[in-house]
């Protein structure tokens, strides 16, 4: 089988990559010229279209012959990016991607969207693919840039695209060398941090995420999304168990909630006047009071998606790290 990855540099795609190789396919990478290739170093026999998500004759050169393509390229390091640029490469780039593969006839397309464009319940509860996106994270450029990328996905299912649309959560795992979420490991390894933020979050293991997608691919109904997540935990629990395996002393107290608005208006204000790209923004500081958790039940009942436990995604992203002179 002939199969194209967009964003096949990035974490999730690489591993996406490496798992197609192993089980026999002929893999292809649309990347751009500059793309950082340290994630497909050791992947043999990867074929390689130069160009870019928004350019639509690399787009229709990559997807021409294709039996299956992974949609998996989008900015997830918003706090780094410029709004505008978060809404040009997730919404516009799936477009361009996503008409290609219907003018070519793709016969299977998996998009890659995210839990962020399901939100949150107004109960609290685990939400499902069926929780309509309220008003928080509406406001938010990546949420709302997955959210307008999976209706555009969704109005040319109706024109015949055969696509299935998965929502990873926070993934962790070797091989984020965008340090995504694996910033968290990489700053627990260097220091101790005292406090942390009262929220939660739904974490998966890369290994599941890619088992979502290949399911998704063989098993996923046209039209559908999948929520591919793991362990709903607290923010606290995440940060004892990554200090657990880096051999740190896990946080002693939680910021009080009251407190974080404030603290995302004056993060928001430096990161106006500071040159460097940012360490943390604003809506991850307002966002970090909520408990962003996800059920995968779906998923599980009609992929065989699997539950993989956090600390082994830790433990193998954490040695990966180490190998590669991140931490010492």
């Amino acid at each position: 089988m002939k199969v194209l990855v967009t964003g096949g540099t990035g974490f999730v795609g690489s591993q996406l990559v490496a798992a197609l190789v192993r089980r026999g396919d002929q893999v292809r990478v649309l990347r751009r010229a500059s793309s950082d290739l340290v994630a497909l170093k050791e992947i043999p026999d990867v074929e390689h279209v130069i160009g870019d998500i928004l350019e639509p004759e690399a787009v229709a050169r990559a997807v021409a012959g294709c039996d299956l393509v992974f949609h998996v390229a989008a900015l997830s390091s918003y706090w780094r990016a410029q709004r505008e640029a978060v809404y040009r490469v997730n919404a516009e780039g799936t477009r361009v991607v996503m008409e290609a593969c219907l003018a070519a006839r793709v016969p299977r397309v998996v998009f890659t969207s995210s839990v962020a464009a399901i939100g949150m319940r107004p109960d609290g509860r685990p939400a499902d693919e069926t929780t309509a996106l309220d008003r928080i994270s509406a406001r938010l450029a990546y949420a709302d840039s997955k959210h307008r990328a999976e209706a555009i996905v969704g109005r040319l299912v109706k024109l015949g695209l055969d696509a299935v649309i998965v929502n990873p959560a926070a993934v962790f795992g070797p091989g984020d060398h965008h340090l995504i979420s694996g910033s968290m490991i990489i700053e627990f390894a260097r220091r101790c941090a005292p406090v942390v933020p009262p929220g939660g979050l739904c974490v998966v293991d890369v290994e599941a995420v890619v088992r979502g997608h290949l399911a998704a691919a063989e098993r996923g109904r046209t039209g559908e999304r999948y929520i591919l997540g793991g362990e709903n935990l607290s923010l606290h629990q995440i940060a004892a168990t990554i200090c657990s395996v880096v051999g740190q002393q896990p946080p002693r107290w939680t910021i009080p909630a009251w407190t974080l608005p404030p603290a995302a208006v004056a993060i928001d204000l430096f990161n106006r006047i500071n040159p460097r790209p940012p360490l943390v923004s604003g809506d991850q500081a307002r966002l970090s009071a909520y408990n962003l958790f996800f059920d995968s039940s779906k998923a599980i009942r009609e992929l065989d998606y699997p539950l993989l436990p956090f600390r082994g995604a830790v433990e193998r992203a954490y040695a990966w790290y180490k190998s590669h002179g991140y931490v010492v």
